[in-house]
């Protein structure tokens, strides 16, 4: 009899494709966690992702990445946490798709210490703005979990918000995000440098301001930003 699984050995698996764990949880029906295919309920869910540049490497390295076809990241993401779900016997959920879509941040709030930013992207207390979640797994066993850290908002602590004052045109305020004025800003020549390194507001965060994603990251995410409004 093949022993029980373990948190550590899916973790291990995890990084070894080039995504990062992201905490896990056993869901109640109010996380509204999907059954298995096989109807089985999920008794733990494993959420998968990046922090900072962790996955680039790894997809850039990837047929997805070089093919020229739409949304490769997420195409990769899709391949790589399905082939994991089947190595454990579960099931792959993902934060991307057709709506509705499944309550991704609800689960990362589960899994992990995470609150919301004034820029509205949400906050880890150790990897600032500079994450995300790329999929999760569904199994139906109950894995045992180590207890989770109490953790703070580091917002609360933070008393000159740069993220606020730091947009070169205002579109983070506190009625919210102004999209067409961060898009149409990005797309011009002022822009150059939001395109190139990121969002400058971000940037502006003190939190993890070592983990920025590298610049070619930072660019893909940008005009992927800018494809999906002119689609």
């Amino acid at each position: 009899m093949s022993p029980p699984l373990s948190l550590p050995e899916v973790e291990a698996a995890v990084r070894a494709t080039g995504l990062t764990p992201r905490g896990a949880f056993h869901p109640d029906p109010a996380d509204a966690v999907p059954p298995l295919a096989d109807g089985r309920a999920c008794r733990t869910l494993v959420l998968l992702g990046n922090i900072g540049s962790s996955l680039w490497d790894s997809y850039r390295a990837a047929p997805e990445a070089r093919d020229g076809r739409p949304d490769p990241m997420n195409r990769w993401c899709a391949r790589v946490v399905s082939a994991l779900a089947r190595e454990f016997g579960g099931q792959a959920l993902f934060p991307f798709g057709e709506s509705p879509y499944l309550p991704f941040l609800r689960w990362a709030q589960r899994a992990e210490p995470l609150f919301s930013s004034p820029l509205g992207m949400m906050i880890h207390p150790d990897h600032g703005l500079w994450h995300a979640y790329r999929g999760a797994i569904a199994l139906p066993e109950e894995l045992d979990l180590p207890p989770r850290a109490p953790a703070a908002n580091p917002c609360n602590s933070c008393a000159d918000k740069p993220c606020l004052t730091t947009c070169p045109v205002g579109a983070f305020t506190a009625a919210g995000y102004d999209v067409a004025a961060c898009a149409t800003h990005v797309a011009a020549a002022a822009g150059a440098d939001c395109l190139d390194l990121g969002c400058r507001a971000r940037r502006a965060c003190p939190v993890a301001h070592s983990g920025h994603y590298r610049p070619e990251q930072a660019r893909f995410h940008m005009e992927a930003f800018l494809a999906a409004r002119d689609g």
